[in-house]
């Protein structure tokens, strides 16, 4: 015997072969709630990076203030600022040739931001603060924000 497939019966078989717009929405928003989280954390991660890349800027510019120092019996003072470590100042004795940075420039801080220096410093009354305002380029601030200097033990707020 031979049986007929009728028009119904197609047409019952074909709407039930697809998904309902409700569950594609539904992973749609999943999928997006997913993206979001994984977007947060990396960019958290970002965030954590460009403030201990800071830090360790902070901590090599230190370094070659102290070269600076031993050269001259002092440091540089607020006015010359960071710019004596690549242009001979005044009263600069066995300044290297090229100066006291490789490549003849002042590095910025991970966000583009100059660093500030200041000697005698508020914060180090003997020797210089040097420091980052942060993400947000203003003085205060919290988390990515906050002034990143030398005085912090921790590299983050002030």
């Amino acid at each position: 015997m031979h049986e007929t497939v009728g028009r119904d019966q197609i047409v019952r078989a074909s709407s039930n072969a697809g998904f309902t717009l409700i569950e594609i929405m539904a992973v749609v928003l999943i999928i997006g709630l997913l993206s979001t989280i994984v977007g947060v954390s990396i960019f958290a991660q970002v965030d954590k990076g460009r403030v201990t890349s800071t830090s360790v800027q902070i901590s090599n510019l230190e370094s070659v203030l102290e070269l600076y120092r031993m050269d001259n019996a002092r440091y540089p003072t607020t006015e010359q600022g960071l710019d004596a470590l690549i242009h001979e100042s005044d009263g600069a004795k066995n300044f290297p040739p090229g100066g006291y940075l490789q490549k003849r420039r002042i590095p910025e801080d991970a966000w583009g931001n100059p660093f500030e220096y200041e000697q005698p410093g508020q914060n180090n009354s003997h020797s210089f603060d040097l420091w980052s305002y942060g993400a947000d380029g203003k003085p205060g601030g919290e988390g990515v924000d906050g002034d990143i200097g030398n005085w912090d033990e921790g590299g983050e707020g002030n």
